[in-house]
């Protein structure tokens, strides 16, 4: 990619809830981007039908539109509530879509898990983890990040207003950037 091309990064939010914190943390990072990335916020995942391999043949219309728009993303921002211990059952159903098709792999990502407990989610962080592992997506260096009380960290306006983890989220997104280019 030469110097003037603008990156075409694609978040996703494990929480269909409106005011989700990992969705305003997606909305944060698109003003924390460099000049030359673009994000934006596939919303779509809970129109996703449940995973079921025999559509896969032919699959349904949101299902080709989220293949579509992962495949032509150049890389991926994941950021993940965690119920119950785990990962949302919407994001799992999400990225098992993608499984048969590929279009994770050696994709560049950055994954998030963001929580108003101490914990920050770590639970599902480590078992969406080990999932995108599996599907061989290339996680950045130091593309990986549980952020405990997130809503101290972010106001209502999408903005980072902890300094350290807004300088943490600005490096992730150029090493993104780096690997994506690279590619």
């Amino acid at each position: 990619m030469n110097s003037n091309t603008v990156l075409n990064i694609v978040g996703i939010s494990g929480s269909l809830r409106n005011k989700s914190s990992n969705t305003n943390l997606l909305r944060a990072l698109s003003e924390l981007a460099p000049e030359n990335m673009n994000i934006s916020i596939f919303d779509g995942i809970g129109d996703l039908p449940h995973f079921n391999p025999e559509l896969d043949d032919e699959p349904p219309a949101s299902v080709t539109c989220f293949r579509e728009q992962m495949k032509e993303a150049d890389g991926l921002i994941i950021s993940t509530p965690e119920y119950a211990h785990g990962v949302p059952g919407v994001l799992k159903n999400a990225l098992d879509w993608l499984v048969p098709s590929g279009e994770l792999y050696e994709k560049p990502l950055v994954v998030l898990s963001a929580s108003p407990l101490e914990t920050g989610g770590e639970k599902a962080h480590d078992s969406i983890l080990l999932t995108l592992r599996m599907m061989t997506a290339r996680i950045t260096p130091g593309g990986s990040l549980c952020i405990p009380f997130i809503n101290k960290k972010i106001n209502a306006e999408y903005e980072v207003t902890d300094e350290l983890l807004r300088e943490k989220l600005k490096a992730m997104l150029i090493q993104l950037g780096q690997t994506a280019e690279s590619k």
